[in-house]
């Protein structure tokens, strides 16, 4: 008898289905982005998220959004991630200098001439920018630096008199505080937001790198384009301090390495970024200009300096000491 209980019990466990293991859920992450998934920084955006993917096997998935498609403009995103509305932004740092003028360093007019350069100043003031972002609960996760920007106008700019006539779009406070000194008008506007202005004629010319002109195709209305290396501005992927410190240890360590793994892959991609953007240029009939008369060259050097030393004061002595030394070098 007490086998045959045996044998029906074993009989039972047999014929019960198995419980199936739940399977986790991957922790999904927005990323949000003003700029084109075809602009360097959306680039960087989708390059960060498949790292990502590779490194934790799966278990964060990085939700790319480009193009302003959160509704949320450059200015706004910072605000945004503080705010737990989005895990994370890819900001561009000079759009951010009603936070603080230190955002501004990266874009100050002249100060950086190269890649190399641009990356000096990058490392020189990083523990800077981490603090003004640990302030506002975010971790930077990785760097985008753009192409040097220049000018995209509607005629040549070949004279003094050409360069006051531009009412030219600018990316922050620091480019709108120069050009207002030399040009007719000059104001901050989202690219989201520009297009209307340049149909309209209410804008004539753009601050601008060639790779973000050609992302949003500007030589539909600007046929010039004058290489003044201007700057080399940096745009900061951040992610929300809540939502990271909420992944084990291992995974934080995944991305952070993937984070790094974006940035020298960006800073390596600048090298050919230049010459494919001016060959995209030359194919839709924009006409560049590295040659710039030394009077339009002088005019904006002259309000430059102005520019930085209105800066030193406000962006205070640890930031203006790390551009003391850069300048140095």
């Amino acid at each position: 008898m007490k086998l045959q209980i045996c044998t029906l019990f074993a009989a039972l466990l047999i014929a019960a289905p198995v419980q199936a293991q739940p399977v986790s859920q991957p922790i999904t992450w927005d990323l949000i982005d003003e700029y084109p998934a075809t602009a360097i920084p959306g680039e960087a955006d989708t390059f960060f998220a498949e790292a990502v993917k590779r490194r934790t096997e799966g278990r964060v998935v990085i939700n790319t959004i480009p193009d302003a498609k959160s509704g949320l403009r450059t200015r706004d995103q910072l605000k945004a991630v503080t705010e737990g509305r989005h895990a994370m932004a890819n900001t561009l740092a000079g759009a951010l200098a009603d936070e603080s003028p230190i955002f501004l360093l990266s874009s100050l007019p002249f100060v950086t001439s190269s890649a190399a350069d641009a990356r000096s100043l990058a490392a020189a003031a990083m523990p800077l920018y981490d603090k003004l972002f640990a302030e506002r609960k975010q971790k930077v996760l990785f760097i985008t630096p753009w192409p040097p920007s220049g000018i995209w106008s509607a005629n040549p700019v070949t004279s003094r008199e050409a360069l006051r006539t531009l009412k030219i779009r600018t990316y922050d406070k620091g480019g709108t505080d120069l050009f207002a000194q030399v040009s007719s008008a000059a104001s901050v506007v989202s690219f989201s937001d520009l297009p209307p202005k340049l149909d309209s004629g209410e804008i004539n010319a753009v601050l601008s790198s060639g790779d973000g002109g050609a992302a949003r195709k500007l030589w539909t209305h600007l046929r010039n384009f004058s290489e003044i290396t201007y700057a080399v501005p940096l745009s900061f992927g951040s992610v929300s301090l809540e939502a990271f410190n909420k992944l084990d240890a291992r995974d934080r360590a995944a991305i952070e390495e993937a984070g790094r793994e974006t940035t020298e892959r960006q800073w390596a991609a600048m090298a050919g970024r230049v010459a494919r953007n001016y060959t995209m240029m030359r194919e839709n009939n924009v006409v560049l200009n590295d040659k710039l008369p030394a009077e339009v060259m002088d005019a904006l050097r002259t309000a430059a300096a102005k520019s930085i030393v209105e800066w030193r004061a406000k962006a205070g002595p640890e930031a203006s000491a790390i551009l003391d030394a850069h300048m140095k070098r």
